[in-house]
């Protein structure tokens, strides 16, 4: 017995919109299927870097930050392991910038040759070490609202994405 046209139409018109998109962007369904799935000891490993409990004197973990953000998230078939961790620090951007400078090498992470001479972002194996000053802005973005003690002297975040 056929199907009435009403039922089918609105089928056979998504199977080719889905059809059409997987055509035109390239995607395939294997990398469509990429995701966290078998992470769990990578992400174990980035939550333990020396790197994201190391700060300058004075800097304290900020209030709501208390433990290392870490987890994992997939996108178009790229899967990348993360780890973040913030601090209130009293001083300016440039101790914190020179700590970091130093403390990164020390621990085994290469300045980017390709980073804005302003920029503090270092490399080790498949991995990359962003040291982020944070704003008003950036953390009303984030949903934190306002901060004035990541606001106030040097407010940062230390990020590290592995991709997988």
């Amino acid at each position: 017995m056929p199907l009435p046209t009403g039922t089918t139409r609105p089928i056979s018109l998504l199977l080719s919109t889905a059809l059409a998109a997987v055509t035109l962007t390239g995607c395939t369904l294997l990398e469509l299927a990429g995701d966290c799935e078998g992470t769990e000891e990578r992400v174990k490993e980035m939550a333990a870097l020396d790197i994201l409990d190391s700060r300058p004197a004075g800097a304290t973990v900020a209030r709501g930050f208390e433990k290392v953000d870490v987890g994992c998230w997939a996108d178009s078939g790229d899967v990348t392991v993360y780890a973040n961790r913030t601090y209130a620090f009293p001083g300016t951007q440039a101790e914190v910038a020179a700590y970091y400078r130093t403390a990164a090498v020390r621990d085994g992470w290469n300045p980017d040759p390709e980073a804005l001479p302003d920029d503090l972002s270092f490399a080790r194996e498949n991995m990359v070490l962003q040291i982020v000053f944070l704003t008003a802005e950036s953390l009303a973005e984030d949903g934190h609202g306002s901060r004035p003690d990541l606001t106030t002297g040097a407010g940062y975040s230390i990020n590290i994405d592995s991709f997988v």
